[in-house]
């Protein structure tokens, strides 16, 4: 009634009708993007899952040791990269909702652009990289040389890896999930063959995983590249290149593309930090640990899903100026996060030994996660309305606020449980500091919110 009042709508069986109708049209909007973009998602532990399974076979483990280690490296690298495609996603999704054709074409050059020279850079520096990575990371000389071997192969992808970031991204916030969809399809399909082949069937070990995640990176990028060229012509391209390097335009990106980097950078700092007291806590603790943020990570998958799904329609609605459909959005997307986060988070709570028994056959590691595991109620509870509300950040390209909030998050609601943590050795306050990072970033982000609904 309120909606009616307000609009000043006649009050009649044909209106109301056509308002149930945008409503659902609303929702099968956001739940169709969403299921396309956790589909894609879940592709990638899968992928790995597979690559797993290949190395775990051969007859000697350092192999599958070796390239654990390497991935850690790789993981790091991709997360803090991971602004190309949060920042491609928002900047895209509001041009499409001006109708501003000219500037999406831009937004995707732009990204592109400092995709690839960031890709060559790393190519460049692998080595160094390479040598730095390495000595953080400790193992025997054996595993060392199988995760250098397979380092050295996959780093020739780097530049594929990073311009799919910027297409997935572009694709994002145009609403064209299905063709990250396709995409990953392609790729992770084409990993899992290629690590058959050169695993499996040459015997190139360790090499032979790094030479197919690089080719399968190519080959995702090619597919990505022949779904543009069928609907961008080059003379299109070709009329606005020298609107690439606008100084106005270039600089706003690069200051976005800066403050979702520190963003990310904090995120990550604090995750390193909890594995590290876990870890001086001893290898108990640290591999109980591992499992149950193995559990947050796989459930990120999906939540992400329905994060990526807000980028996009949050960022066409700013571009629409349709700031009537943040609320609506806000709550459909909150709700499906947040049901999906308790969700995982209940799984595992009531049913802890057939689920973690999925992850270890060491009876003991499960029976002491029992004390534990009821952690993920709140740090997947809160997660899942963070991960959310950085989606609808990203969509209004509100760089400076994603910066912020995790700033405050890790310096106020994280680290001062997790010294805490530290100094009495006790695991209980550790999982506490990562549940009040959880539950700041939630209210950091949330009294940022009104601010946005306003004209």
């Amino acid at each position: 009634m309120r909606y009616l009042e307000q609009n000043k709508v006649e009050f009649s069986y044909p209106n109301l009708r056509l308002l149930f109708l945008n409503r659902e049209d609303f929702h099968l909007r956001f739940f169709r993007l969403a299921l396309i973009n956790i589909l894609s998602n879940m592709m990638v532990p899968l992928a790995g899952l597979l690559s797993v399974v290949f190395l775990g076979h051969l007859t000697e483990i350092r192999h599958l040791a070796g390239v654990t280690l390497s991935t850690i490296l790789f993981n790091f690298i991709y997360r803090a990269l991971g602004f190309l495609r949060l920042s491609a996603t928002g900047l895209t999704a509001q041009a499409v909702g001006r109708k501003d054709r000219e500037e999406v074409l831009l937004i995707g050059l732009r990204s592109s652009l400092l995709a690839l020279i960031l890709g060559l850079i790393i190519l460049v520096l692998h080595v160094p990289l390479r040598n730095i990575g390495f000595s953080i990371l400790s193992a025997t000389s054996e595993v060392k040389a199988s995760g250098l071997a397979y380092y050295d192969a996959r780093i020739l992808g780097m530049p594929a890896a990073l311009l799919n970031f910027v297409l997935i991204g572009w694709f994002l916030g145009r609403e064209q999930s299905s063709k990250v969809l396709l995409m990953s399809a392609v790729g992770n399909s084409a990993n899992i063959l290629l690590d058959y082949l050169l695993i499996v069937r040459l015997g190139w070990e360790s090499m032979g995983a790094g030479l197919a995640t690089a080719a399968s990176q190519f080959l995702m990028l090619i597919v990505g590249l022949v779904l543009v060229v069928r609907e961008v012509k080059l003379k299109e391209i070709l009329a606005i290149a020298n609107k690439v390097f606008s100084s106005s335009a270039l600089k706003d990106t690069l200051i976005l593309n800066r403050d979702i980097f520190i963003r990310t950078l904090v995120l990550l700092l604090t995750f390193s930090i909890f594995t590290n007291l876990s870890s001086a806590m001893g290898t108990t603790v640290l591999t109980e640990n591992a499992l149950l943020l193995q559990v947050v990570t796989f459930a990120a998958f999906a939540i992400d899903g329905l994060a990526f799904a807000t980028e996009s329609l949050t960022g066409i609605f700013k571009g629409e100026g349709n700031k009537k459909q943040f609320v609506p959005l806000l709550q459909i997307a909150g709700k499906t996060s947040l049901l999906v986060g308790l969700i995982f988070a209940f799984a595992f709570i009531l049913f802890p030994n057939t689920l973690f028994g999925l992850l270890t056959n060491h009876i003991d590691i499960i029976d002491r996660l029992n004390c534990y595991v009821i952690w993920l109620l709140p740090v997947l509870g809160f997660g899942a309305i963070a991960f959310m509300l950085d989606g609808y950040f990203i969509g209004l390209a509100e760089g400076v606020i994603l910066r912020n909030t995790s700033l405050a998050a890790t310096f106020i609601g994280f680290l001062p449980v997790a010294i805490v943590a530290w100094q009495f050795h006790n695991n209980h306050w550790l999982w506490l500091a990562m549940s009040s990072f959880m539950a700041a970033r939630v209210i950091l982000l949330a009294v940022q919110v009104p601010r946005t609904l306003k004209n």
